[in-house]
């Protein structure tokens, strides 16, 4: 560029070889003078405009301001030449923010740069778009970036920056970006050949799926697919490996993307990623391996494989090999891989049932405090926080204590928060829990918050055997030249409430207490002496010997500048000079009550500080009690947000928090008991219906000729299931007792193929019936050919709503077609034979309603005009139903048995009575079962098949 401009080429060398600063501006402050005159005299060509551009740009770039060029640079986008529309794109990103003026000057030429099938524009518009995309230009062509993403005919790299351009806009203005409506279409791209595509497309679905799991979770199938071909089958090309790991950045990215959902119940998924995880801990903790690059794109996987296998079953063996790799991760001499151990070995203790494979690293853990690197020394700091318990509380503690004094400032505050928590969580004895706590105050000074000293006078209060111990302690503490104002705080506290019951021992006399606390009192703040008077009046009425002294301080205090010291010196004055026959002081400095329980402030302080980051962690640093609170903690939080904090409770900042926790005015709180009995898992929607599942049940193809697809399949193992101009869709099903199997024929009658080919099922009621495909489907169906899919269901109790099948592909656009499987509670019956007498003492003994379900419907006959006693015995036969003879004297009824067979409800019984009736053309069907719920299902299944048909 420089070469072709040479008046560029000359103010860069004149630049360059000015000696002193001054000669710099005088050199730039000509040029821009000579720009001015340039532009104001106007009649310049692209040439010109961008060669003057250029040179505002390169003056802009070494930090002069720039207030001239911002037109031309508009104007320059407009033109044909490519050096022209890159010089002025160039000149737009750097020179104008999001919310200039220009900027709407500039979006219809963008728009056109997108409309054109010259990808070079595309990308200096998609370039122009990430980089100062406000939310006005967000709004006006967000439409059309999407178009070029989904289009078959964007070029691979166009793909890619459409992708990085979408994800751009939604951190930035998510609200313009309709993430629902746009999911399946997004997904589908994740199919496609160009990994590099592939890539890009899933950090745009991560973003997108951690606001919308429901509407995203097709991608949990596209990744665990994606996985398998990279890891299992090697369907990669030679460009996108990596050291001979194949696109490591990709894995990384699917791995990670799984871990917000939680894990699938489909066993053939399950299996997948099941034989994934093990290839890759199997690949990278095999032999030591000396490239570094190799090392590191293994290690980045390996450890996201951790973390899911982690995700998905913490007692799985695969967790067990992890638990062993990550022991000799912490002993690594490379500090990256040191941190990512801790850091995943962290996570392990967040979600383990049992602690005892992190316990046996305990001592390694404990010196990587002492790592050089202060990422390190945090990370273990969080592991021996999640790792702590009631059986190595004390050491970790006292670890902990002896690092506070060595401590990073930026760690201290955490570390205080996480030894007081670990402190009260475990103690094994409220005398350990006192001293330790005073010792902590002690030691870390300015870094303890008021929420620990509160929270020991809380426990205090709450408990009378402690209550001696902790006087005597804090005294001795107190006894230190050097006490911090938080001591004194908590000695006023305990010392006013409880300093009777040592004041009788020696050392511990009324005057000496007076004294520790009072001589301390002048280096403390104003509210700490505030606490000290109340103190004194309080020793007032239980010390009478040194009313004296304590009076002599309120009148000093009466004369104080601070109007709140002022005010209660005063009215202390004023009691404490009553007569001694008044009550009022005694009721006044009546001993306090016993504070209601309540949850520690520290743990909410803690989780404040653990806020969750961008990519949204699946979990929080503390112990497997923390991450199953997690999700009752954000429940609760999003229903305050929701009504309004019920029951009048206002939002609260952290000094209202703090009190409130010490006045126990929360009584909306739920208990721990009644916390952990809702619980669900941590990335999983609170009620098993979910959104999604509505969704697609609303979605439901509806139309005749489907339903009578639909009904025919009902009562009949083979079929067509859905037909249209470009797929064709069968079925071909067997069953045995509870369990059968379903072949789903798809094929493809158009002469291109169907590629992005997904299919999902969606059961209403997972717990009743288990449907699950036994591979993943193939993602492309060649033109004019089909593709079967078996599919396995097994009935586990009685279920109402059939299974539904959603088949989305990409054939030109992206389509989506839902429609409901024949999968019924009649297929898993079996015909019983039953005599007369067997038959008519099992319907007496069922007896009516409830457990008898009758319906009287119209009916139509065959062309003779007779009852089609042929199709009703095919409509009873196909449901399953054993037809009986010799039952009814009356040869048109017709009377059947059988027995739904499940795997958890056991067996029920069903007994079948059709009677119709030629003249009046109109059927009785009775149903008779054990169950209320089959003799409904049984006689509302039965009643279409056997009914008038309706007309085409």
């Amino acid at each position: 560029m420089a070469s072709s401009m040479r008046g560029l080429t000359q103010f860069i060398a004149d630049i360059r070889g000015a000696r002193v600063r001054e000669l710099e501006e005088k050199r730039i402050n000509k040029e821009m003078a000579n720009i001015r005159k340039k532009f104001k005299d106007g009649n310049l060509d692209g040439y010109q405009k961008k060669k003057y551009v250029s040179k505002i740009i390169f003056t802009y770039i070494l930090g002069y301001k720039v207030d001239v060029g911002h037109m031309e640079a508009v104007n320059l986008i407009s033109s044909n030449k490519y050096s022209e529309k890159q010089i002025g794109y160039l000149a737009v990103t750097l020179l104008m923010h999001e919310n200039s003026d220009f900027l709407r000057l500039v979006v219809n030429s963008i728009r056109k740069d997108l409309d054109e099938i010259n990808e070079i524009n595309n990308c200096l518009a998609l370039h122009a778009i990430a980089n100062v995309g406000g939310s006005e230009m967000a709004e006006a062509l967000v439409e059309d970036v999407h178009r070029l993403l989904i289009s078959p005919t964007s070029q691979s790299f166009v793909k890619k920056k459409a992708a990085l351009t979408l994800l751009r806009l939604y951190r930035k203005h998510p609200d313009v970006i309709p993430a629902t409506e746009w999911a399946l279409r997004i997904i589908s791209i994740m199919d496609d050949d160009d990994l590099g595509v592939v890539v890009s497309v899933t950090s745009l679905v991560m973003a997108l799926a951690q606001d919308h799991l429901d509407a995203y979770a097709v991608c949990y199938q596209k990744a665990v697919d994606r996985l398998n071909k990279l890891v299992i089958e090697h369907e990669y090309s030679a460009t996108y490996a990596y050291y001979k790991v194949p696109s490591p950045w990709l894995q990384v990215k699917l791995l990670r993307l799984l871990q917000y959902y939680p894990p699938t119940g489909d066993p053939t998924l399950k299996d997948v990623l099941q034989r994934v995880l093990q290839t890759i801990m199997e690949t990278a903790g095999g032999e030591q391996i000396k490239n570094v690059q190799h090392s590191n794109a293994l290690n980045a996987v390996l450890f996201e494989a951790i973390g899911l296998a982690i995700h998905l079953d913490t007692n799985s063996p695969l967790v067990s090999l992890a638990a062993n790799l990550l022991a000799r991760f912490i002993l690594s001499k490379e500090t990256n891989v040191r941190y990512l151990g801790l850091d995943t070995m962290a996570h392990l203790a967040a979600r383990a049932d049992s602690l005892e494979p992190i316990k046996r690293q305990q001592k390694t853990i404990i010196l990587s405090l002492r790592d050089k690197d202060i990422s390190v020394r945090r990370r273990a700091l969080d592991l021996l926080y999640s790792m702590c318990d009631v059986d190595n509380a004390e050491v970790v503690v006292e670890e902990l204590l002896r690092y506070l004094r060595v401590a990073d400032y930026a760690l201290r505050e955490e570390l205080v928060l996480k030894i007081a928590i670990s402190t009260e969580k475990f103690a094994t004895s409220y005398k350990w829990y006192v001293d330790t706590i005073l010792q902590l105050i002690s030691a870390a000074g300015d870094h303890v918050g008021d929420e620990v000293w509160y929270r020991v006078v809380q426990i205090t209060t709450n408990t009378e055997d402690l209550q001696e111990y902790a006087a005597k302690a804090i005294f001795e503490h107190l006894k230190s030249p050097a006490a911090h104002e938080s001591l004194v705080k908590i000695g006023g506290y305990i010392l006013g409430e409880y300093g009777h019951l040592i004041a009788n021992e020696p050392g511990y006399s009324p005057y000496e207490q007076f004294m520790s606390l009072h001589s301390k009192s002048q280096y403390c703040s104003a509210p700490a002496r505030a606490l000290l008077l109340s103190t004194y009046i309080k020793w007032v009425n239980v010390f009478p010997e040194i009313k004296m002294h304590l009076v002599g301080v309120f009148e000093r205090y009466r004369h104080v500048l601070d109007s709140e010291l002022q005010q209660r010196a005063c009215e202390y004055f004023a009691l404490a000079n009553r007569p001694e026959e008044d009550e009022l002081l005694a009721n006044i400095c009546d001993a306090m009550p016993p504070f209601p329980p309540r949850e520690s402030a520290l743990l909410n302080r803690l989780n404040r500080k653990h806020e969750d980051t961008e990519d949204k962690r699946t979990w929080i640093i503390g112990g497997k009690d923390a991450n199953l609170d997690r999700v009752v903690i954000r429940q609760k939080a999003a229903a305050d947000a929701t009504d309004g904090h019920m029951n009048g409770a206002k939002p609260t900042d952290d000094a209202s928090d703090i009190m409130s926790s010490l006045a126990g005015l929360d009584l909306s709180s739920p208990s721990p008991s009644a916390a952990n009995e809702s619980k669900p898992f941590a990335g999983e929607s609170p009620t098993p219906a979910s959104a999604a599942t509505k969704l697609t049940a609303a979605s439901v193809i509806q139309g005749p000729q489907v339903d009578r697809w639909f009904e025919k399949l009902c009562h009949s193992s083979e079929g067509v299931l859905y037909e249209d101009v470009q797929i064709q869709m069968g079925i071909k099903s067997e069953y045995h007792g509870h369990v059968g199997r379903v072949a789903i024929y798809v094929g493809n009658k158009v002469a291109s193929p169907l590629t992005s080919f997904t299919a999902t099922i969606t059961v209403a009621d997972p717990q009743a019936l288990s449907a699950s495909f036994a591979k993943i489907p193939q993602n492309t169906i060649n033109p004019r050919a089909q593709t079967q899919q078996l599919l396995q269901v097994e009935c586990k109790k009685v279920f109402t709503t059939p299974p539904i099948l959603t088949v989305s592909f990409i054939a030109g656009s992206h389509q989506s077609l839902t429609v409901r499987l024949p999968i019924i509670v009649t297929k898993f019956f079996e015909p019983v034979k039953l005599g007369p007498a067997d038959f008519f003492e099992r319907w007496k003994l069922i007896g009516g309603p409830p457990r008898e379900a009758q319906r009287i419907f119209p009916i139509s006959l065959d062309s003779a005009g007779h009852i089609d006693i042929a199709k009703n015995k095919k409509v009873i036969t196909g449901h399953h139903l054993g037809v009986l003879e010799d039952i009814d004297p009356n040869p048109v009824n017709l009377v059947a048995a059988g027995v739904l067979h499940t795997s958890e409800g056991g067996k029920v019984g069903c007994l079948v009575r059709v009677e119709p009736n030629r003249e009046a053309k109109l059927c009785r069907v009775t149903i008779r079962s054990t169950s209320e719920e089959i003799a409904t299902e049984v006689l509302q299944r039965l009643r279409d098949p056997l009914g008038v048909e309706p007309s085409p």
